[in-house]
């Protein structure tokens, strides 16, 4: 049996198959869980378990990461959190699904936050806001209020921190920074180009 290495790229057949259902079981979990939040915690006070570690705390947030361009006008909000969201999702998409060649690692990652960013997008095209409801942290350190569909965000992209200080990266990286020297023959009588 042959193992499969993440580096190793992955078929268009296996991207299709594997993106969908991705997609689908992500979307899936985080629109019941956030229906699940909307029916039982609307309105109710924050609830603390494991010792004030985890918490419930319905939140509606009317902008992205951490609430940020939750006070612009609504068309604002409307064509950059939906539209301009949007058009990025379905570039990514395109990329995963369709581009040359891509290694099981990166393409779970990218997937992960296609996921995470149509969960959300249902809920801004649904509400005008995103459904959040989990907090996490110790003491006065905690997180944002956040969901499911975040929490796939995140996980993608953490898992491309590595891609980014791998030695790969960084031969790349150099290897895009590095200009060419452009030297000619000169003819030493006349300073002209030597053909």
């Amino acid at each position: 049996m042959m193992q499969v290495s993440s580096s190793q790229p992955i078929s268009k057949k296996e991207r299709w198959i594997w993106f969908s259902v991705t997609s689908v079981v992500m979307v899936v979990v985080d629109q019941w869980l956030k229906m699940y939040a909307i029916q039982n915690w609307k309105g109710l006070p924050p609830r603390s378990f494991f010792f004030d570690t985890f918490r419930i705390t319905y939140a509606e947030n009317h902008g992205a990461f951490l609430g940020l361009g939750g006070e612009l006008p609504d068309e604002a909000r409307f064509w950059i959190l939906v539209v301009t969201n949007g058009l990025v999702l379905l570039g990514v998409s395109a990329y995963l699904l369709l581009g040359k060649s891509i290694n099981h690692y990166v393409f779970l990652a990218f997937t992960l936050v296609v996921a995470g960013g149509i969960g959300n997008m249902i809920d801004r095209v649904r509400f005008e806001y995103v459904v959040d409801f989990f907090n996490i942290g110790i003491g006065g350190l905690r997180t944002g209020i956040f969901n499911i569909a975040d929490m796939a965000i995140t996980a993608g992209f953490f898992m491309m921190l590595p891609l980014v200080w791998s030695p790969e990266a960084k031969k790349a990286s150099e290897k895009d920074s590095v200009t060419p020297e452009v030297t000619a023959e000169v003819d030493g009588a006349s300073g002209s180009p030597v053909s």
